[in-house]
This record gives C-alpha cells, sequence and structure tokens, in this order.
C-alpha cells in the first residue's frame, strides 16, 4: 500500500506536510493531477524532487508535449500517470465539452499517454480493460472504487475493489470508505477481505 495525497492536503499542508507523512515509509502517490503549459507543470514537478514521490499525475489531456516535459522533470523512480478522465463524469458530461464517449476518450488519452513515455493512466474500473489492452505493460490506477454496499457519493463510474483487480488494476484508489468510516481500520479491513 501506500499514501495517497491529493490537492486539498497539499494545499493546507504544502511540502512540509508531505515530507511529514514519508516518515511513516510508505510509498507517496502525490495525486496533483498537473495540467498547465509544458514549462510550468516540468518546473512544479521539478520543485518537487526533494518529495521523491512515488506516483505523480498528470492530466492527459495537457498533451504529449506537456506529458514528455513531466516525465522528463519527475525524480528518478517516480511513476508519472496521466489521468485519463475522471470518475466524476460520464459521458454526458463529456458531451457538453465536445468529448464524444468516455470510452473513447480513455482509449485516445491512453494511447498519447503511452507514446508520451508516461508509466501508465489513471482510469476508471470500466474502462481499465480497454487500456490494458491498448498498453498490456502499462501501470493502471483505478480511482473510484467502493465496496458494494459503498456510498457512491460525487463519482459517476465505480467499480468494487475485486472488479478493478478483476479488469486490470495495478493499485485502488479507495479513499472516502476508509477515511470517512467510523472505523478507519476496520473498513479498510473489510475491503481487504473482499479480494
Amino acid at each position: 500500500g501506500g499514501i495517497k495525497l491529493g490537492l486539498e492536503f497539499y494545499m493546507a499542508n504544502g511540502k512540509s506536510g508531505v515530507l511529514e507523512m514519508a516518515h511513516y515509509g510508505l510509498p507517496i502517490f502525490l495525486d496533483l493531477k498537473f495540467h498547465d503549459i509544458p514549462n510550468t507543470v516540468a518546473k512544479a514537478i521539478q520543485a518537487l524532487r526533494p518529495i521523491q514521490p512515488a506516483i505523480l499525475t498528470v492530466h492527459a489531456a495537457g498533451g504529449r508535449a506537456m506529458m514528455e516535459d513531466a516525465k522528463a522533470a519527475a525524480p528518478s523512480g517516480c511513476k508519472v500517470v496521466g489521468v485519463t478522465v475522471l470518475t466524476s463524469l460520464d459521458s454526458s458530461d463529456l458531451a457538453t465539452i465536445g468529448v464524444p464517449t468516455t470510452h473513447d476518450q480513455v482509449e485516445r488519452l491512453t494511447m498519447l499517454a503511452k507514446e508520451a513515455g508516461l508509466d501508465g493512466v489513471v482510469c476508471s474500473g470500466n474502462e481499465v480493460a480497454a487500456a490494458k489492452k491498448i498498453w498490456p505493460s502499462g501501470f493502471f490506477v483505478v480511482p473510484g472504487v467502493r465496496p458494494s454496499d459503498g456510498v457512491i457519493g460525487d463519482q459517476k463510474r465505480v467499480v468494487t475493489p475485486g472488479q478493478a483487480l478483476h479488469n486490470g488494476a495495478s493499485i485502488l484508489v479507495i479513499g472516502r470508505p476508509i477515511t470517512q468510516a467510523a472505523d478507519p481500520d476496520a473498513a479498510a479491513s473489510a475491503i481487504d477481505a473482499t479480494l
């Protein structure tokens, strides 16, 4: 396992907070979803080098040059993965911004991330099998994972932990079902028991 720290954590605690979490000795997944011009993203990632994250995220929609520069700027050994389509969006949401379907967009951005030299992509468990078919050796981060009796919240494309692994996930992101549980340890154990 490891610790996923996102934008909310980083804005509240900064680099010092991430370094404090690193004292637990677990890999740090820094989920900041960079999306800007290539130079800005590269400089931002270079600024994170002292943190030595195990995984960093960028938006694959930022384009090939941005992803190439992000990977080049990342610390050695850090996996840089491209976020394809947020799990809070579905095809009707994408249609409002001129994107035809969720599935097509995930496939398109997976191919682009592969060509840009990233390590893998972030995608829903609904699309991870298709992404893995395009990129058999890729690293697949699957968020929006919920236990079968879990609260979906703002997520639209969710799968259970077992479904995500069966479909090809390399790692699972399970946040609120654990962090918002009355007993987070028991919630994590219950989820683990379903695998």
